[in-house]
């Protein structure tokens, strides 16, 4: 497993370099959308099925959004691709379709039966939430106190997410 984990850093990392180095700005768009997808993934390995679902959600919005912002402020023709070129983005797109099912298919046989995990320790959280937090509400015991980490996590994807479109959307050059 940390194999697969450094893998996919290694992706992210090649993802963020090609995004950052990209003339292009809709090849950077996707860049980054590899970057987020290996981000949910990497959650889903981890065992963190909520950050996934969060992750998987505000990149697909973001990297939607993205695309038709770039799209509409960046009305250049679009050229017609060499048969080659479409035949080898192809190919590198089967290749990575593949690898990304080989990672799936192992993270989702890792994954326990459905509920086990949950009611464990939703049982605990209802037998210790009131001793060990102090507060009465369940709900913001677990959100602020037994699952801090997380929520920080959520939080941190929200705010790039808004990042990243309030950056594509700015206009060019504010001086006036």
């Amino acid at each position: 497993m940390f194999a697969l984990l450094i893998l996919l850093m290694i992706l992210m990392i090649m993802g963020a370099i090609v995004a950052v180095q990209s003339k292009d700005l809709l090849s950077a768009v996707i860049s980054m959308g590899i970057v987020g997808f290996g981000l949910t993934l990497v959650f889903l390995i981890l065992q963190a099925p909520d950050l996934a679902i969060v992750q998987i959600a505000v990149e697909t919005l973001t990297l939607v959004i993205l695309i038709a912002a770039v799209m509409k402020t960046t009305m250049k023709e679009i050229k017609v691709r060499k048969s080659t070129v479409v035949i080898y983005s192809g190919i590198a797109t089967v290749i990575v379709l593949i690898i990304l099912l080989f990672i799936l298919g192992d993270t989702f046989k890792e994954l326990p039966a459905f509920g086990y995990p949950e009611l464990r320790m939703s049982e605990y959280y209802i037998e210790q939430g009131l001793e060990k937090t102090g507060a009465a509400n369940l709900v913001t015991s677990v959100i602020l106190d037994f699952r801090a980490y997380d929520t920080l996590g959520e939080a941190t994807v929200l705010f790039t997410a808004v990042m990243g479109i309030l950056a594509v959307l700015r206009r060019k050059g504010r001086k006036e």
